[in-house]
């Protein structure tokens, strides 16, 4: 039993009993430097996949299947960590991904070295409380001060955003095709560039990425349509349709049962005759509605009857069944169709557009991919390679390249990378904390020496020396050379926009800012208290616990 408290009495102290048996607490320094070791150890275990000269991990779950990625998002999203505050660096790495795709080891990264620097100013004797004013204070400057250093761009310039694609695979282990892909990542986010209220969006949701095994990961291609893992339901239909005319149904093309039981007395033959032609009838004028509103293609959410399967391989309609919602709404946005809920109400406007609908063989299986359509808001990447773990890594290194293209097409807005933006950043926080007095300068100066992580962990990660060429660095952005990054390619320190690396500028503010409010939450714990893990099971007299 945990006792909070006692109360003296005459017969001596009596334990006044809070919490259940079994719960654990930590108070005061010890639970904040507790919490500060966890945060430290999970970013030492993904420091060494950042940047292109990264590790890799190799991930195993418990079914004995193997994930190989130095992607910082996977990695967080596979281990599977116990203690709550690594949980909590878990759900910042999904934060990162979400909000700028991309970024992920580094916010993880410098939030584990915020929370260090945090630990020093505790040993120097200054409280908790005013280290949180202090960071909250350094992070809204350095906020303000990545909006300097950000460099304006065209949202539509094709140049500038295969170079952003390219960076951001050029960690992966696929960045030996990072051109291909890259080409189809910009011309698939800029194919569904939608307006809304004067600002402009790109809804990765309107990007479907199918993977399918076999071929080389330069097979990946962009479909400007639709491909859907399905094959055509009846074997007397057509396998291609060009011109398509394509009706989207949501409900199924068969005779609806009762819902509530009964029985049909049946007194002769001929009326079981009559029954089924019945039936058959009502299929059939479904199938003429389609048929009369136009269309020579059907996709259907639900099932489609083996009769009503005949009637439109009669009337020359490819038709495709069980058909996704998400992949039903796709092709909405792809082909202009409507979706159709009751089939006898489907007029020609319903219909969707399509050059070509086809039936191809794709590996070992059909899909029906539906090209060619006219200024499509939804496109499809088919990804292509010779295992699952590439194909995996292909589709996690497409959706970073994606989404570092939407935040430009989005902001318009870039910064240098190579640990460039992080260095003026820190050197500019420095001349900041100049300004403040007491503590406070002490705080703000320990922020900007976390920043310095980044430019530290790309040399280290290379194999040279961080003692000589962080000084380098630092001389160089003294000297006023705002561009000057480590190139980790050459092992120099030059000036990284004329080698254009240039990275979003929404990735590293969103980084700084989220790591700082994480080192803040964290610093604010003073007591821990966890509960004791709870039995399953039945205890004497079939009670359970």
């Amino acid at each position: 039993m945990a006792a909070a408290g006692g109360a003296s009495g005459a017969g001596g102290a009596i334990p006044v009993l809070i919490l259940k048996e079994g719960t654990s607490r930590t108070r005061g320094r010890e639970a904040v430097r507790l919490n500060i070791t966890v945060a430290k150890a999970i970013a030492e275990a993904v420091k060494s996949t950042l940047g292109p000269k990264g590790m890799q991990k190799m991930l195993v779950d418990p079914f004995g299947d193997v994930i190989i990625t130095s992607d910082g998002a996977t990695v967080m999203k596979e281990i599977e960590v116990e203690h709550p505050t690594a949980k909590m660096l878990v759900d910042l790495a999904k934060s990162q991904e979400q909000v700028a795709g991309d970024g992920t080891t580094t916010v993880v990264v410098l939030a584990g070295e915020l929370l260090a620097k945090a630990e020093e100013l505790m040993d120097l004797g200054i409280h908790p409380t005013l280290i949180i004013e202090g960071y909250r204070k350094a992070a809204r400057k350095a906020s303000e001060l990545i909006d300097e250093l950000s460099i304006k761009v065209p949202w539509d310039d094709k140049e500038i955003l295969k170079k952003i694609a390219k960076l951001a695979m050029g960690s992966k282990a696929v960045a030996h095709a990072k051109d291909h892909l890259a080409e189809i990542a910009v011309e698939a986010a800029l194919a569904v560039v939608e307006e809304k209220d004067g600002k402009r969006t790109v809804d990765l949701d309107n990007i479907k990425r199918e993977k399918k095994e076999g071929g080389s990961i330069f097979d990946t291609a962009l479909i400007r349509g639709i491909v859907i893992d399905k094959e055509v339901v009846h074997p007397g239909m057509p396998r291609v349709i060009a011109g398509a005319k394509i009706a989207l149904i949501e409900s199924a093309l068969e005779v609806k049962k009762p819902e509530l039981s009964s029985k049909i007395k049946v007194v002769s033959p001929t009326q079981i005759k009559g029954f089924l032609e019945q039936e058959k009838e009502m299929l059939r004028e479904l199938v003429d509605k389609i048929a009369e509103a136009g269309a020579n293609v059907v996709f259907c959410q639900k099932g489609i009857d083996d009769v009503a399967q005949h009637f439109l391989a009669k009337r020359g309609i490819l038709a495709v069944r069980r058909v996704r919602k998400s992949d039903m709404e796709k092709l909405a946005k792809a082909t202009g169709a409507k979706i159709v809920v009751n089939v006898k109400e489907i007029k020609p406007e319903d219909l969707g557009h399509a050059e070509l609908v086809e039936e191809r063989r794709v590996g070992e299986d059909k899909m029906v991919f539906v090209e060619g359509c006219k200024n499509p808001k939804a496109v499809s990447i088919l990804i292509r390679g010779g295992s699952k773990q590439v194909i995996d890594e292909t589709e996690r290194t497409v959706h970073d390249a994606l989404s570092v293209v939407r935040d430009v097409i989005e902001d318009g807005k870039i910064v240098v990378g190579g640990g460039a933006v992080e260095m003026e950043l820190s050197l500019r926080l420095k001349e900041y904390a100049q300004q403040l007095g007491g503590k406070e300068q002490t705080i703000v100066q320990r922020f900007a020496e976390a920043i310095e992580v980044i430019p530290r962990t790309l040399i280290e990660n290379s194999g040279k020396d961080p003692v000589v060429l962080m000084a380098e660095l630092v001389k160089a952005h003294t000297e006023g050379k705002v561009h000057h990054g480590f190139d980790v390619f050459t092992g120099e320190i030059v000036d990284m926009k004329e080698k254009d690396v240039i990275e979003p500028a929404r990735v590293i503010k969103n980084a700084v800012e989220s790591a700082a409010e994480f080192a803040e939450t964290i610093l604010k714990i003073d007591d821990i208290i966890a509960a004791s893990a709870k039995k399953f099971g039945k205890e004497k007299g079939g009670e359970e616990e």
